[in-house]
């Protein structure tokens, strides 16, 4: 069976390409300042705060990889390091032998909370500060309907 390619027209191209540039540019900017102000990767901050945001700063780590949009490899290995920083411990699943469960330290919680404003301030200049309040209202409808769809892929 052939099937037909739905090529983009010319403005569907400049969209996808505005996008594209303008999503990883975002991504890149917050990782370099990440890394510069707080010494850590973007990936490792949003490890953090899921943990944070966990009843007792906890979480399995398959729920962790899932809420983090992460694989379970990459997770673990992300995990290993923020283990070797002492921002967060693993352990054995009390219920399940093959599970295991991340735990946010004190000193992990810390790190983040020094981490924070920073993150924050650079989310507002370099996204919302260039948005009139409509436009932030359309890129979350957007956003949300983009992401729901790619959860039922």
């Amino acid at each position: 069976m052939l099937v037909m390619t739905r090529w983009l027209d010319p403005d569907e191209q400049r969209t996808w390409r505005a996008f594209l540039t303008a999503s990883r540019a975002l991504m890149d900017t917050l990782d370099r300042e990440l890394q510069r102000d707080a010494g850590m990767p973007h990936a490792y901050y949003e490890i953090l705060v899921r943990l944070s945001e966990a009843p007792e700063r906890r979480l399995r780590m398959s729920e962790l990889a899932e809420s983090s949009g992460s694989s379970r490899s990459r997770l673990s290995h992300a995990v290993a390091r923020l283990e070797a920083a002492g921002w967060v411990r693993r352990k054995d699943c009390p219920t399940d032998r093959r599970g295991q469960i991340a735990h946010l330290t004190d000193e992990g919680f810390a790190k983040l909370a020094a981490a924070a404003p920073g993150h924050v301030e650079g989310v507002r200049q370099h996204l919302f500060d260039a948005l009139s309040p409509a436009q932030v209202e359309q890129l979350r409808r957007i956003s949300e309907v983009l992401a729901e769809r790619l959860r039922r892929a």
